[in-house]
């Protein structure tokens, strides 16, 4: 599997139709999710239809920290172990991440219109989100800011790496400060490591079971569109290399005549 994924021939031959069949199965996956968060889930006792936003929301801010995690593995594998695909791995999920950020950010607002009565608040789940929206952004102005990938990619690798400080300061800021932001509602339970013969009990959640259910379809949609779109884009980019490669022959073929 890792060779697979190391190695840019083996990884198109095996792939070709995994994207499509990914995307597929997304679409079907959060049409239903959606469906059941917005139309057939219950309203909150206490928020009202406003809560059902918690349906692309959430999963949206949990995607946006997982996204930017496997861009940090990625880096470290392409600076560490030199993997061929490492560094498209990272270019290929940062403009994902960054729309899943943006999701989280403007949904995370429209829900705090009618519910902290403001569009933002400098709170500090909202300011190191908002950070690492910029470091998205960063990232991928790196890639266009270089003469050469190899630089490009050695630059953004390093800036990734430096801005997985702020992955644990999203997750546990509304533990470490005061803040508008409510707590985790969906969380590993304590003694999760005594309870890994019983998966249904590793997870701890105070949301009812008419919530849960379509929040955690949606996030598998997320992560099933996630797969579907950085396959592509990596294939894309691979294509992309090659023309290169084949147009910089092609001119030195040229000069030499």
């Amino acid at each position: 599997m890792i060779s697979t994924f190391a190695n840019p021939l083996k990884f198109m031959n095996a792939t070709r139709w995994v994207g499509p069949v990914l995307l597929g199965l997304a679409v079907i996956t959060l049409g239903v999710g959606i469906y059941i968060g917005l139309f057939i889930a219950p309203a909150d006792y206490r928020q009202g239809d406003a809560a059902r936003i918690m349906f692309i929301h959430v999963p949206a801010a949990m995607m946006c920290m997982g996204v930017y995690s496997f861009m940090v593995s990625a880096s470290i594998s392409s600076l560490i172990w030199k993997h061929a695909l490492a560094d498209i791995a990272g270019k290929s999920a940062a403009p994902i991440g960054t729309v899943f950020t943006a999701i989280c950010l403007i949904t995370g607002s429209l829900w705090g219109k009618p519910i902290w009565d403001t569009w933002w608040e400098w709170d500090a789940r909202l300011t190191s989100v908002l950070i690492l929206f910029f470091l998205y952004l960063g990232y991928m102005a790196i890639w266009s800011a270089f003469e050469t990938q190899q630089k490009a990619a050695r630059a953004a690798a390093i800036l990734c790496m430096v801005g997985a400080v702020n992955i644990p300061i999203i997750k546990w800021s509304v533990e470490w400060w005061t803040t508008l932001h409510q707590k985790a509602s969906i969380r590993l339970a304590d003694d999760w490591r005594e309870k890994l013969s019983k998966p249904s009990e590793i997870i701890h959640s105070e949301l009812p079971e008419p919530f849960l259910s379509p929040l955690l379809t949606v996030l598998v949609g997320y992560g099933l569109l996630f797969g579907a779109l950085v396959i592509m884009n990596m294939r894309a980019e691979i294509y992309a290399r090659r023309a290169e490669v084949l147009i910089q022959r092609r001119y030195a073929e040229e000069d030499e005549d």
